[in-house]
């Protein structure tokens, strides 16, 4: 037997912490779990499109969120698995590197949880995100050249003693791809009292990857018998990574599309949970965002426009072959956030840009015509 030990004259024992930092971070999870409650899951829209008899197309409107975008979900998924790391605490300045959406949802949620915030986005990034971002009390860190954007948020984050929350890096790993009210399960149950509950597609462009990757392991770990298709735009590496297999590859200039398209491949992107991918043009983007946006007699955003643009692409192929069923697409944000830009015919005309001939081609599709274009 042991003797008996004398912890009260032992001087190695110490009294146990009382963990004044969880008591934050229980608060925090709190908050966090209290306005995912609040904010009722978005809808789920169908587009009545009589001349295309047997196919059938849906969209998740993530622009109904409370900050206005898909994004709303990464936030608070990031804000969850930093804090739950214990890399956010009280008081931490949370910095991001963003082309704003994904910013302005930050903003919105390290107010809620009282903690500073800088987005730090290229110049160009459009007049009303940033001022979106200011209403919610962030401070906005612009850029000259966007391919900084990752360098100066780690520098900003270092200085500041505050925490770097990395949308690029963590989007994949920082969502529950295999449930918990993710986007895939809230689509697919949605969809099940519909004539077709399980897609034959699934189409998403790519920003951070984050989406895609969780929509593509979902469809896996259920077992669906639905493909995933991702839409890359002009200036942006993903759709040569996917087709070279090479991850390495880069883009020279910024994309025009805000929120999608990067000038390199981000660590979120996934290529193999894709089925398929295409690359177009930015005028097709902004084509599809206007043939839309009349449809559902309200405005939607550049990234809305290029996914619809391959909801119609894999569409005209299904058609085609003689193929029918059901087609879901996200629309990411409203369009009210590129009045200077996207529905700016002089913006347009400054970039070079020329909608018309892609306009006409998606009318003439819808109403029961050929998918004229090519994409690559």
């Amino acid at each position: 037997m042991p003797p008996d030990l004398d912890f009260q004259s032992c001087p190695t024992v110490q009294e146990l912490p009382e963990c004044l930092s969880r008591a934050w971070t229980r608060r925090a999870i709190d908050l966090l779990e209290a306005e995912g409650r609040r904010s009722a899951d978005t809808h789920l829209i169908s587009l009545d499109l009589p001349r295309l008899p047997g196919i059938a197309f849906y969209f998740k409107d993530e622009s109904t969120h409370p900050t206005g975008s898909l994004k709303h979900r990464l936030a608070r998924s990031l804000f969850l698995y930093a804090i739950c790391n214990g890399e956010v605490r009280e008081g931490s300045t949370i910095v991001e590197a963003s082309s704003g959406s994904t910013a302005v949802s930050e903003a919105y949620y390290a107010r809620l949880l009282g903690l500073p915030f800088v987005a730090v986005m290229p110049r160009t990034t459009s007049g009303e995100k940033i001022a979106a971002i200011r209403r919610y009390g962030g401070r906005c860190h612009l850029v000259d050249d966007p391919t900084t954007i990752y360098t100066e948020a780690a520098r900003l984050a270092c200085e500041s003693g505050g925490h770097y929350l990395d949308q690029f890096t963590f989007a994949e790993r920082a969502t529950d791809w295999r449930g918990n009210n993710n986007i895939a399960e809230s689509i697919f149950g949605q969809m099940s009292s519909e004539p077709n509950p399980v897609p034959r597609w699934l189409v998403m462009s790519a920003g951070t990857g984050g989406t895609s990757a969780t929509l593509g392991r979902y469809i896996r770990y259920k077992n669906h018998n639905t493909r995933l298709c991702v839409v890359d735009v002009e200036r942006s590496a993903f759709y040569d990574a996917y087709r070279t297999g090479d991850m390495n590859v880069t883009c020279s200039r910024p994309t025009r599309i805000e929120g999608v398209g990067r000038p390199r491949v981000e660590p979120s992107f996934l290529p193999r949970v894709i089925d398929h991918m295409i690359k177009v043009s930015d005028a097709a983007s902004l084509a599809a965002m206007t043939v839309l946006s009349e449809r559902l007699g309200r405005r939607i955003g550049g990234s809305t426009g290029t996914n619809f643009f391959g909801l119609c692409w894999i569409a005209a192929h299904m058609q085609a072959a003689g193929e029918t069923g059901s087609l879901v697409t996200l629309i990411c944000d409203s369009g009210e956030r590129y009045a200077s830009t996207y529905y700016n015919d002089a913006w347009l005309a400054e970039q070079g840009i020329d909608i018309r001939p892609y306009t006409a081609m998606l009318e003439n599709f819808l109403e029961g015509g050929r998918f004229e274009v090519s994409v690559r």
